[in-house]
């Protein structure tokens, strides 16, 4: 009887080799003799991602890789098996932050507006782009904090004016929260970046979590020291709350925009839901 890894091994193997048919759940279970049910349970517990996201990133590497190579938008699509370029542009929105356009011109065409605004935790940078915010940041120093956004997005226009998303971004710090439509964000980093962001995006305000819960909950249980670094490179201030991740022993720790605001933080946070709560 095949092991767990071994099922996984073979899904794997599959997927890579039958990436430009774009395999779906039915036909990898029947490859590997399991129900689609039983055989995406046993995938996700070991890759700790679904077979269709996995396939994805094997679609997103090969076309990045043809896109370095100055092949057109069409003829990657094609070669990595996708209908045309608009299914290509939702998936690298959806796995890199970006479009196809912009990975292949180094971001060169993204437009970017900024503007700064106070807060309860001090000033802040708010930047965005069509697709959502990029960027938000604390800052003491104007000028230096515009030169790290250029530093982020050295390619790209980058102007300042404030986008009505700004000012809804402004109501959270207000207690407004109700008021906020969907805030969209628009995130560039790796993918193992990308899935810490989105587990940070889990945990409820007034709850606090660790570092290697945090990897746990993204199957890596090993990867603390990795989730660390992904937590302290995360671009979006407050709004990814990686200032709800406290160390195992039950230290605060560290945080790039200063340990007393990641205390002033939970602390208004706490005052706001009665206590914090262990997740």
């Amino acid at each position: 009887m095949s092991t767990h890894y071994d099922i996984v091994e073979q899904a794997i193997l599959y997927l890579t080799r039958n990436a430009k048919q774009q395999p779906n759940l039915d036909e990898v279970a029947e490859h590997v003799g399991l129900s689609p049910f039983h055989f995406q349970r046993i995938f996700h517990e070991w890759a700790g991602v679904s077979p269709k996201k996995f396939l994805q990133f094997l679609n997103i590497e090969q076309a990045k890789n043809l896109l370095r190579q100055n092949r057109s938008l069409l003829d990657t699509s094609l070669e990595v098996g996708l209908s045309g370029p608009s299914r290509l542009h939702d998936l690298f929105i959806t796995i890199e932050g970006m479009t196809p356009g912009e990975f292949k011109n180094g971001a060169k065409d993204l437009q970017i507006i900024y503007s700064f605004a106070q807060t309860v935790f001090g000033n802040i940078i708010i930047a965005s782009t069509e697709i959502g915010i990029c960027y938000l940041a604390f800052c003491n120093n104007e000028k230096e904090t515009i030169g790290n956004l250029k530093h982020i997005f050295p390619h790209s226009s980058i102007t300042q004016f404030k986008d009505p998303k700004h000012v809804q971004i402004l109501e959270i710090f207000q207690n407004n929260q109700r008021h906020i439509s969907e805030i969209k964000l628009h995130l560039k980093g790796t993918a193992f970046q990308l899935k810490v962001w989105q587990a940070l995006l889990q945990i409820p305000e007034g709850s606090i979590t660790t570092y290697a819960d945090i990897a746990r909950f993204i199957h890596q249980p090993k990867s603390s020291r990795a989730v660390g670094n992904a937590i302290g490179s995360n671009p979006i201030a407050y709004l990814i709350p990686c200032h709800r991740v406290i160390r195992s022993t039950g230290i605060i720790g560290n945080y790039h925009w200063g340990k007393a605001r990641k205390q002033a933080m939970l602390g208004w946070e706490a005052a706001k839901n009665d206590s914090i709560k262990m997740i």
